[in-house]
């Protein structure tokens, strides 16, 4: 039996920006501290690594430059997000490597969208990235899908992550919060399209995962509502 996920504390929020203009949370980003219980974290993993049997974790490759990832993914839903060298980002029925189709997306993971998204239909994806000790997500935006009214969701598992939002412009100031196994965040409304990252893993901080690390859990709507 794993050992459950260690107490959390409240999250800690920074801001870093130019002195004259005051990083702030953006509009409509709601961040859900220990949304799942240690139990539900554990419930959730297990079902996550079901997905990943079926659908092993891959390294993605930046478009052109074909440099690696620091994270390995994978996805489960009717859509996959990939990215590789010669055909770049993009979403598509299935694996990178296997050529299989997707898992389907864990109940748990709908019912959290039902919860907190008041969206009009379902996720058609869910993102899995695992980050290893060192690893990151630099600054980006989710715009490879084609229904903006869709919010994202995504959700932390094991080690702590020192995540950053800011504006739909790159250079806006950001703002630096610590993301807990349980917490789950919101892009919507204007923050929708803000500009966001992973700075870096704190290792040793949860003791979900066997051996450390961290999965995030990104669910979205890929294609127009009917």
């Amino acid at each position: 039996m794993m050992p459950p996920a260690k107490r959390k504390s409240p999250a800690k929020i920074s801001s870093r920006g130019p002195a004259d203009v005051p990083a702030r949370l953006p509009e409509g980003f709601q961040l859900m501290t220990g949304a799942l219980s240690p139990a539900d974290q554990k419930a959730l993993l297990s079902k996550i690594n079901d997905v990943i049997l079926s659908a092993p974790l891959f390294q993605p490759r930046m478009p052109r430059t074909g440099q690696p990832f620091s994270v390995k993914m994978t996805n489960c839903g009717p859509l996959g997000w990939v990215s590789d060298k010669e055909r770049g980002y993009r979403y598509q029925p299935t694996h990178l490597e296997t050529g299989q189709p997707w898992p389907p997306i864990p109940e748990p993971l709908l019912d959290l969208w039902r919860t907190h998204t008041n969206c009009a239909g379902l996720p058609e994806a869910c993102l899995i990235n695992h980050y290893p000790a060192g690893a990151k997500m630099g600054s980006h935006r989710d715009q490879d899908e084609h229904e903006p009214r869709a919010p994202v969701l995504s959700v932390s598992l094991g080690d702590e992550a020192v995540f950053h939002v800011g504006g739909p412009k790159r250079s806006d100031a950001k703002v630096r919060v610590t993301l807990r196994s349980g917490d789950v965040c919101l892009l919507a409304g204007p923050s929708r399209f803000a500009y966001h990252g992973i700075d870096r893993i704190l290792p040793g901080t949860s003791d979900l995962i066997p051996g450390g690390g961290r999965i995030n859990l990104t669910l979205r709507r890929v294609t127009p509502f009917d």
